[in-house]
């Protein structure tokens, strides 16, 4: 549970900013787990997971059956590939972004 929830307008339009804009469906072509994706440059992505995806990730469910369980930070191969397909294939538009003073680049 959220210890802090913001208020100003400022801070929320931030929060949508970084959490679901600019964002993209993108289905590991492996198990089928959606998330949403913004690739902002070529070494940077941000994936939104949520439970189903969570759940439906195999990579996910083979390294939660481990002793230590699974690494927060870790990574799906299977996703990342697929991500790199959706990019290549133009699904994806790499480094599209919004500039300081709020418009959008092209």
């Amino acid at each position: 549970m959220a210890y802090i929830v913001p208020t100003r307008a400022e801070t929320l339009e931030d929060r949508e900013l970084y959490t679901s804009e600019r964002l993209s469906d993108v289905d590991c072509r492996q198990c089928g787990a959606t998330v949403m994706v913004r690739k902002n440059s070529e070494h940077h992505t941000s994936i939104q997971w949520n439970q189903d995806a969570v759940r439906a990730c195999e990579t996910f469910a083979a390294l939660d059956r481990q002793e230590d369980g699974r690494p927060v930070h870790s990574a799906c191969p299977r996703l990342v590939a697929s991500i790199e397909y959706a990019v290549s294939e133009g699904l994806i538009t790499v480094g599209a972004g919004v500039d300081p003073v709020g418009s959008v680049d092209e």
